[in-house]
């Protein structure tokens, strides 16, 4: 006597199995679109915050704004006092705002590089390094101007984990080199903006303490000039 029960034919169990396989292959990649979304939107929030805290400390500081990266002068040194995350032990490094969740590495400690270009006049095309800060009202577009943009990555981008470490030094961008379209990987006048970080760009907080994300093709020389 049979129980009535029919088991699952092979060709049954491979067509489920099938089914199940083709939804994996749709919603893997939706998931992952999703989580870079999200880290996108955290990386944007991250700067808007600093530049929450960048406003403050120029209103307390004569409309003065730091423009080097490294030792006690760094804009990531200074600026603690003003953000709404408070450091521990005055330590920058626990300072979450201050990391791109999207960073491949997560021991890099500083994901944001600084202005620090400085030019002859309007012509140079070229400049030059500055490390010393500078009073807002020199800039004359300031809704035009990059202050902070997402760090590259890469074997010529070494990690920082400290601020003694000898490459908070090269945090900075002050060389065409520099740029995302650039394709130098020289250690100190290579590619250090993220060509890439955010789908085909970087998130980049501006002068005016405004937050945008721009393409790598559209980021230009004239958007690091204070004097336009």
């Amino acid at each position: 006597m049979t129980s009535g029960r029919q088991a699952f034919t092979l060709i049954e169990l491979l067509v489920v199995i099938a089914i199940i396989a083709l939804l994996m292959g749709i919603l893997i990649p939706v998931l992952h679109k999703a989580r870079e979304q999200g880290k996108d939107v955290i990386c944007r929030s991250n700067l808007r915050q600093v530049g929450l805290g960048a406003n403050l400390y120029a209103e307390d500081w004569d409309q003065m704004v730091p423009r080097g990266s490294a030792g006690e002068a760094a804009w990531y040194m200074l600026f603690m006092p003003f953000l709404a995350q408070k450091p521990v032990n005055n330590d920058y490094r626990t300072v979450e705002i201050y990391r791109c969740p999207s960073y491949p590495d997560r021991e890099q400690t500083v994901c944001f590089v600084v202005n620090g270009w400085d030019f002859k006049n309007r012509s140079d095309r070229t400049g030059s390094e500055i490390r010393t800060p500078t009073r807002l009202s020199k800039c004359t577009r300031r809704t035009e101007t990059l202050y902070l943009v997402d760090n590259e990555n890469g074997t010529w981008r070494r990690i920082v984990k400290a601020a003694t470490d000898p490459d908070v030094y090269r945090l900075d961008v002050w060389h065409p080199g520099h740029l995302p379209t650039s394709e130098s990987q020289d250690v100190t006048n290579g590619r250090r903006v993220a060509r890439a970080r955010h789908k085909n760009g970087c998130n980049t907080l501006w002068l005016d303490w405004h937050v945008e994300w721009l393409a790598a093709d559209d980021m230009t020389v004239d958007m690091w000039r204070f004097e336009k």
